[in-house]
Formats: structure tokens, C-alpha cells, sequence
């Protein structure tokens, strides 16, 4: 059987680490105790439910994380024997697990825990309680941070008003004349018993007053320790000290009696008992002494001076009280640290905005605004800020702060044709139009000043727009103009008023594109501004084409546009009659020189002598110069198996793309086919009859090649392959003289769904052909059955016929390959 508590520790661990029980924060209390939990599991399990069942209704009753990793926590203290375990509501739930662990609760909530999955903890609690944003309150969590424990340090000196109690361990040193060293432990009747003196009574005395009692004590044990001028002297200092119990009671997470230090505070007293929940107070938390009130400690003193005044040192028997809070006000906007702050009775505006960390850059500091419940409904309240430091809030007051407006008071602007374009305050040096564009350094050379357009609000912040003569107020011959706040004048350049456009360059250049024209640009020019002319530009012809443009034009003419035909010699000099300047919107084209050829490569593989790759010599090239070149074939060489592997040209490419296309068209929904996932390759096998072009060099058998060819001369290969709808596809040995009957027979025969009239043979040397009885059989080549489709399948027809116009029987093989191997 299951230890007990560590069922209980493996149950709420489950709950908690593996279902990340809330999305959010929850306020409410739970609605079970941990009594009435275990007491729940323990009927339930009796009544047959099973462990998911017990766990969804122990959701829907309310179990939230907060009282589950309580019990988590006082579980694991109790086994590990620390010495904070409160004696309230976890005692009672231990008591009620030992009077039943014989049925076994805790190992059953051990299963209900394993049979929630975090899902489902979400989803019944947000039917239940609906997620809402959780209440910030300032200074709630101090208790609740595991790096500030405030627990005391017992490494120093024993406070001098430290009073002794049963349990403390007195040490006792005597030195000089006499010497001893005495360890003594307080009984609980509050004495010591030292040998030769008897007993010695120390119970609320402090270290300096025991110290005295215990020397007049052993005045008559050892001489010279008493009187004026002593040979021995005695001290007493504290060893082990004892714990002290305390109550905590009132609004904390834990309430209940606590063992503790008896250097303990406050502050780690309330740390140990969970912090205060949502209802407690953090201004008034008092402490009772022996039934009186001690003090009353302020949280916010701490936090907001340091000052620990308040945290007092606690003795056996203190009672902290920790009582519902007076006044809780939320503060929201523009403040440096906007939630919910605890007041007390009487503080006001100032105090909330100043604990908020005050006011933020923007915000609108003249006015703030206090929303109110006044009994059946809200109040609001416009709060001036000379009522800051008198106006008291009250319980649930919602102080909002504003932002400023986005404006400015004192803006203007120049724009366009300065020297300083830009934004200016309005001052009492800057109130006219003639002061801002001095402030702006004056007019450029190319500023239009017959027409300047000077924008601003109207009364009812509606745009208006001002033509000025900006001559005439520059020269004193118009009178100036007042400007107004948000004022915005714009000068334009005479440029501006043109149609400038832009010079276009393409070609063989090394950045071709459009640039700025300018006046005077020349072609020259241009080519600089593109980088320079590229290798294999031609020089002989240099062509700019021009719009046409003439405004006074009445009719309609067929000519669309006019061009130049240009040389250049000495690389950049324009061979022309006259210094020819273009105009926007020229275009100027550096065409490729019909003398300039790159490179051109095929290559050979297989059984020739030298196989490698091999530069066209010219574009006539063909099949068998290109064998000759490589040292001829080897004795081992297939020529009948002999094929190209061709590149695609990017028209051929869109051709099978549209033929995939097509074949989609025409496929049922269940037959589609997805092109993206189709490898379709960029190359393709063109079939050739090398024994041919080698005898007749330049016949159509010797083809011409092309740029990326590869020519392959497979070796001799003495198998037959058969694939498709046979018994047994496989390589067969070819036997010279046999018919397509025999090889399919050596596979097993047909399949029972294979299409024999569409059977087709695909030689080595990529040419395909219908399999029919006398069709010839050569050593390498494949034989295909196809499969009868089920439906309506795809159309292979309509995919041959489109995928052959690409020109070859390669390509057309190279696409059903595809489709069939998918």
C-alpha cells in the first residue's frame, strides 16, 4: 500500500505541473476544504465513479491551484520535519487521511490527478469561473517571493534584550582564579540545575540579567568571583535556542499556529503562513502581546522608505491578526505604476499618485478624474491639481489619468525651397513670415517665389490655404503676415514645376536601370553613371529611342517615336556630327556584338577513349565529330544503347508544367495530381542511332548539339527488364531472336487487370515504341505493362499528346516515367 502522504505529494504535483492548471489568475476561495477533499475521493471511490469522473467534479466544485499547492507544500514540509508546518486546516486533513488509509484516499487522488489531463482543468474551471483579468495590488506579493523570506539570521550575536525562555540553551564560561565551562538547558519550569549550586531560576530574564543572576549564584561556589575585585570572572552567553509558537489569524493564505525562530519578525511570519490574500490589510497588520495590541504594522513603510520600524521581533505566545483592508483604490493611465493601492482612512489624491511612482512625461497633469459608487450608481469627479493634497478617496474610487493632447501650442513649419527646412517655435523673435524664413537661413537660388502656399487652421481646425507673394513681402512691398500656431508654409522649386524625369539605360551595362536627368547629359554620361560598358557590348551601334512630344499638335500622327543610331570609338566617344544631348525619358539601348560568343560545353560519357567535357567549335557541331574528338569508341561500347541527355529550354519547361496542369484537369478529384510534389527534371534523353550518324557523318541521324548536351555510350547490357501489371517483374536475360510473347511469359504472364494492348517498350537509348509481337527486343531495353485504372483514372492519352509537343519521345517518356512512379 501507498505511503500517504506521498500518494497526496504525487496527486498534487500532477495537478499542478502537468496540467498548468490555470491559463490565468483566479481570486476566488476554494469551495472544498482539504478535508472535504480527501472525505470527497474516499465516498466516491466507494460508490464505484471512476478517477477521470472524480476529478472532473472535483473541478466543477471549485479545487483551485491556490489550495492545491498549499496542500502540496504542508506535505512536503511535514515529511522533510521542518519546523513551519501550521497546525490548522492540513492537521485536519492528515488526521482524516491516518483514520482512513486503509481505503486508500490518497493513492486514489494519486489516479484522479494521472487521469486529468490540463485540458480538461482549463475547461471545466472556465465553465464554472470565467477568466477574468486578475487584480493587481501593490505589494500583495511580497510575501509570496521565494527570494525575500525576511527569515532571521541566528549567525550573530545574541541581542542583549533577548529573553530567555524553556528550551534556550545557556552556556556558562568561568575564567581566571577558577575555571569551568557549563552547557545548561532551560526546563520547562524556566530553571537550570548546576551541581554544587542547585537550582537556578532564568525564565524571562534578558542575557544581562541572567549574566548577573548566574554570577551572584556561583558567588558561593567559587571564591573570588564576587565582591569589588574579583580573581574569576563569568560569562554567560546563548547556545541552541528554542522555537516559539505563534498565531497567525485573519486574512493570510494559511492562518493558523506556527513554530518558529525566536528571532523570527513579523515580516517571516506572514511569509511563512502564504502572504496576505486579496482581502487583507498591508497598512494596520496587528501584533497582540500577552492580550494587548503592540503594535501596528504599515507594509507600505517598508516598501516605499525601508523602514522596518514595524517589523518586530515576535516571543512565544504573540498573535498576528491580519484584518480585512479599509480602503482599495485603482489608479490607471498616465503614472509611472498604474494597479490597485490599499489607503487608509483619510489619505488622499496626492498620497495614491505619489505611491503610483507619480505622474509620467505625458501625462495630463492639470486635471484627473475620480470615478465613484455612490450607492446605486457611479459618480465621476474632476479633480483639479490644486486638490490634489486635500481630496480624500474613498474604498473602490477609480482615479484615471489622462494623456496630454497631441498638439503643439507654439508650432510652425517652412517647407520646400530653404536652407533650413523644418519646425520652429513661435517666439516673440518668430512672428511673421518674413521672421520664419530668416530663421530658416533665406531662400534657395531655385525657390519659385511668384505663388508660395502658406497652410493653417481655421477656427474650426478646417484647413485653409493662403497664396503669398513672397517677393513682395521679402522686398517690404506687401505688408507681412501674422503667423498662427500650426502654421505650415511651403515654398516649391522651380524645378518642381517641370516635368524632369528620368534617363533609362539597358543592355550590356553594368548597372542598368533609370537616372536623374540633367541638363546637358550626355550618352557618355550615362554609360559612367551604369558602371561601364560590359564585355561583348557592341560599339558599333548604339541606339536611343526618344517620346514624342509636341504641345501644339491638332492631329493625330503614326509615328510613335523617334530614334538615333549611334558608334562609339575610343570607348566612350560618341561618333556624331554634333555633341548630341539627351532629354527626359530617353532610353538607351547597348545591344550585344554579333562578334561576341561565350563558351559553349557539351559533354561525352561512357565507352569512349577520352570522356570529359568538350567546348563546341561551332554551332554546326554534330553527334560524330563529337565522338571523333574524344578518341572514338571502345570495343565495349553499345551503339545501339547510345542516347543524348538533352537540357531543357525553359519553353519546354512550361510545356510540361502546362501538360501536369492539364493532366490535373483531367484527372477525377481522387486521381489528381499534386505538381509541387512531382520531381520533374530539367533534362531529358533524346533517342539517336549512333551506328548511323557514325557511318554517314551529317546525315539526320547525326545530330547537331546543343549547349549542355551529354552524349552516353552505355556498355553492352545483357538483360531485359520488365515492370508493370506482370506476376513477376524482373530483369530476364536477353536471348537474341526472342518476341515480346516469351520474355512476358518469363515474367509469369499478364496480371489480371494489365492492359495488354497499351504495353509499350522503352529502349537503352531512350526511343519508345507499343509492344507488339513483332516488335524487336534489344538487350537493355524495358518492357512496361500498364494497370487498368478502377473509375475514371487518368488520362494517359491526353497526357502523351500534350507532353509531346515538346518536340521528342524522351520527354514524353520522362513524364509518363513520373506519373507512373508516383
Amino acid at each position: 500500500m501507498y505511503n500517504h502522504k506521498t500518494k497526496l505529494q504525487t496527486i498534487l504535483a500532477s495537478l499542478i505541473v502537468g496540467g498548468a492548471i490555470f491559463a490565468g489568475s483566479f481570486s476566488t476561495d476554494a469551495r472544498m476544504t482539504d478535508e472535504q477533499v480527501v472525505e470527497y475521493i474516499k465516498t466516491e471511490t466507494a460508490a464505484g465513479k471512476s478517477s477521470q469522473q472524480i476529478g472532473n467534479e472535483l473541478l466543477a466544485k471549485g479545487v483551485t491551484r491556490a489550495q492545491i499547492e498549499r496542500l502540496k507544500n504542508r506535505y512536503e514540509d511535514q515529511q522533510g520535519n521542518e519546523e513551519n508546518v501550521g497546525t490548522s486546516t492540513i492537521n485536519a486533513s492528515e488526521r482524516t487521511l491516518r483514520r482512513n488509509s486503509s481505503e486508500d484516499a490518497p493513492g486514489r487522488l494519486h489516479d484522479v490527478a494521472a487521469d486529468l489531463s490540463a485540458s480538461d482543468f482549463e475547461d471545466i474551471q472556465r465553465e464554472i469561473e470565467p477568466e477574468v483579468p486578475a487584480r493587481r495590488i501593490y505589494g500583495r506579493d511580497v510575501f509570496r517571493n521565494n527570494a525575500l523570506t525576511f527569515e532571521p539570521n541566528e549567525n550573530v550575536a545574541t541581542p542583549q534584550n533577548y529573553r530567555l525562555g524553556p528550551g534556550d540553551e545557556v552556556v556558562i564560561d568561568i575564567w581566571g582564579a577558577n575555571e569551568d565551562h557549563i552547557r545548561q538547558t532551560i526546563s520547562p519550569e524556566g530553571s537550570i540545575i548546576v551541581s554544587q549550586v542547585g537550582p537556578i531560576y532564568l525564565n524571562g530574564m534578558t542575557i544581562k540579567q541572567a549574566n548577573d543572576h548566574i554570577r551572584q549564584a556561583f558567588a558561593n561556589k567559587y571564591a573570588g568571583i564576587g565582591g569589588t575585585n574579583p580573581d574569576s570572572d563569568i560569562n554567560v552567553t546563548l547556545g541552541q535556542v528554542r522555537t516559539i509558537q505563534i498565531d497567525i489569524m485573519g486574512e493570510v493564505a494559511v492562518p493558523g499556529t506556527y513554530r518558529l525562530s525566536p528571532f523570527s519578525t513579523i515580516f517571516h511570519a506572514l511569509y511563512k503562513a502564504g502572504g496576505i490574500n486579496d482581502i487583507g490589510t498591508m497598512r494596520n497588520i496587528h501584533l497582540v502581546r500577552n492580550g494587548q495590541k503592540m503594535v501596528g504594522v504599515d507594509v507600505y513603510e517598508y516598501l516605499f522608505d525601508g523602514k522596518t520600524t514595524g517589523n518586530t521581533r515576535l516571543q512565544e505566545g504573540d498573535v498576528i491578526i491580519v484584518p480585512p483592508y479599509e480602503e482599495l483604490v485603482n489608479i490607471s493611465g498616465n503614472v509611472k505604476r498604474p494597479m490597485y493601492y490599499e489607503l487608509k482612512n483619510g489619505e488622499t489624491l496626492k498620497q495614491v499618485i505619489d505611491f503610483a511612482g507619480g505622474f509620467t512625461g505625458d501625462a495630463y497633469v492639470d486635471q484627473v478624474r475620480v470615478t465613484r459608487q455612490a450607492g446605486r450608481e457611479n459618480e465621476l469627479y474632476n479633480i483639479s491639481a490644486s486638490e490634489f493634497a486635500d481630496y480624500p478617496l474613498q474604498d473602490g474610487d477609480v482615479v484615471s489619468v489622462g494623456t496630454i493632447l497631441d498638439r503643439f501650442t507654439n508650432r510652425v513649419e517652412v517647407k520646400g525651397s530653404v536652407f533650413r527646412p523644418g519646425m520652429f517655435a513661435l517666439s516673440p523673435e518668430l512672428t511673421t513670415v518674413r521672421d520664419l524664413i530668416a530663421k530658416a537661413d533665406g531662400l534657395t537660388e531655385d525657390a519659385y517665389t511668384g505663388r508660395v502656399l502658406l497652410y493653417r487652421e481655421g477656427p474650426d481646425l478646417s484647413l485653409e490655404i493662403e497664396a503669398l507673394d513672397i517677393d513682395g513681402i521679402l522686398s517690404g512691398r506687401l505688408p507681412d503676415i501674422e503667423l498662427r500656431r500650426n502654421d505650415v508654409l511651403v515654398i516649391s522649386s522651380i524645378h518642381d514645376l517641370e516635368d524632369r524625369g528620368d534617363v533609362t539605360i539597358s543592355g550590356l551595362v553594368a548597372r542598368p536601370g533609370d537616372y536623374p536627368y540633367a541638363d546637358g547629359v550626355t550618352i557618355e554620361d550615362v554609360i559612367l553613371q551604369a558602371g561601364g560598358l560590359l564585355k561583348g557590348a557592341s560599339t558599333a551601334r548604339v541606339e536611343v529611342s526618344r517620346r514624342l512630344v509636341d504641345p501644339d499638335a491638332t492631329e493625330a500622327t503614326s509615328q510613335m517615336a523617334e530614334t538615333f543610331m549611334f558608334s562609339l570609338v575610343d570607348g566612350l566617344i560618341v561618333n556624331a556630327d554634333e555633341d548630341f544631348q539627351l532629354q527626359p525619358y530617353d532610353i538607351v539601348e547597348i545591344r550585344r556584338s554579333p562578334g561576341y560568343q561565350v563558351q559553349r560545353r557539351v559533354g561525352v560519357v561512357g565507352e569512349v577513349v577520352f570522356d570529359g567535357t568538350y567546348t563546341l567549335e561551332s554551332k554546326s557541331e554534330r553527334v560524330s565529330d563529337l565522338v571523333k574528338r574524344a578518341g572514338g569508341l571502345t570495343p565495349e561500347a553499345y551503339v545501339r544503347g547510345a542516347s543524348i541527355m538533352r537540357q531543357m529550354t525553359p519553353e519546354e519547361r512550361r510545356i510540361r508544367e502546362e501538360a501536369i496542369r492539364n493532366a490535373n484537369n483531367m484527372a477525377n478529384a481522387g486521381d489528381s495530381i499534386n505538381s509541387q510534389s512531382l520531381a520533374i527534371p530539367t533534362t531529358y534523353q533524346v533517342a539517336i542511332d549512333l551506328a548511323e550518324a557514325l557511318a554517314a557523318p551529317g546525315s539526320a541521324a547525326d545530330l547537331v548539339l546543343q549547349t549542355g548536351d551529354v552524349l552516353i555510350v552505355p556498355e553492352m547490357t545483357n538483360t531485359v527488364r520488365i515492370t508493370g501489371d506482370v506476376l513477376f517483374p524482373n530483369p530476364i536475360s536477353y536471348t537474341e531472336g526472342k518476341k515480346l510473347k516469351y520474355y512476358i511469359e518469363q515474367a509469369g504472364g499478364y496480371g489480371q487487370r494489365a492492359k495488354k494492348n497499351k504495353a509499350f517498350i522503352v529502349y537503352l537509348n531512350g526511343e519508345v515504341k507499343r509492344a507488339k509481337g513483332s516488335t524487336p527486343i534489344e538487350p537493355g531495353c524495358q518492357i512496361v505493362v500498364p494497370t487498368k485504372e478502377q473509375g475514371q483514372g487518368i488520362n494517359w492519352q491526353a497526357i502523351m499528346t500534350v507532353t509531346s509537343m515538346t518536340g521528342t519521345l524522351g520527354t514524353m517518356a520522362a513524364a509518363i516515367s513520373n506519373l507512373i512512379r508516383k
